[in-house]
């Protein structure tokens, strides 16, 4: 077996909360008394131009939630969405050991949108554990897409063998599996560290 190299880390679900997903959705639609059909409707027409990096999240909130008066300000509803984020604190502990023994080119494979994107790296200090990252919003891809994955490999050079990739969803790790990237569907700290050290990675 390959030596592992580089470790690529989903964000949320893994190191952290989601940032906008279905809970943080479904939280926020009942907070604000917002019709759930209503905004899916239109958030899944403009969720992929969103995390691409194609519309800001201001544009997002124009066409999903500002479209029509409320009886709430934008920045209101953005600071109760910023709120939701929070760290997993015994994973990011860990992922910020494996960084530190130097061993590992430690990067993110994520999706999410600039804006949350840029404020989770600086609220929870992902800079200091990270040295690449392949969000979709920078990089125009979004995880299932075969591209992500090989533009990951083809930035840091790295061989798909020595590397692996860790997300709490399968679906996401399907196409790295297939281009030959060892991978780790996460359920707990516990199970994660288990499954790395059959791959030879300890702090």
């Amino acid at each position: 077996m390959s030596q592992i190299t580089a470790l690529f880390w989903d964000v949320g679900g893994v190191l952290l909360t989601n940032a906008w997903d279905r809970e943080q959705r479904e939280r926020a639609l009942e907070e604000f008394k917002l019709d759930e059909v209503e905004f899916h409707d239109r958030h899944e027409m403009v969720v992929s131009s969103l995390e691409r990096g194609k519309i800001s999240f201001d544009e997002y909130l124009d066409r999903t939630i500002f479209y029509r008066q409320r009886s709430f300000t934008r920045e209101t509803f953005k600071q109760y969405i910023f709120s939701l984020s929070q760290a997993h604190e015994d994973v990011l502990a860990f992922a910020r050991a494996l960084a530190n023994c130097g061993k590992y080119l430690m990067a993110t494979i994520n999706n999410e949108s600039i804006e949350l994107n840029l404020y989770r790296i600086e609220k929870f200090g992902l800079r200091g554990v990270f040295t690449d990252f392949f969000s979709s919003c920078f990089v125009g891809l979004r995880k299932p897409e075969e591209g992500i994955y090989r533009l990951s490999l083809d930035v840091t050079q790295k061989q798909p063998q020595e590397c692996c990739f860790i997300d709490d969803r399968d679906l996401n790790l399907e196409c790295a599996r297939s281009l030959g990237v060892h991978t780790i569907e996460m359920k707990d700290l516990s199970q994660l560290q288990q499954e790395l050290r059959k791959l030879g990675v300890t702090t």
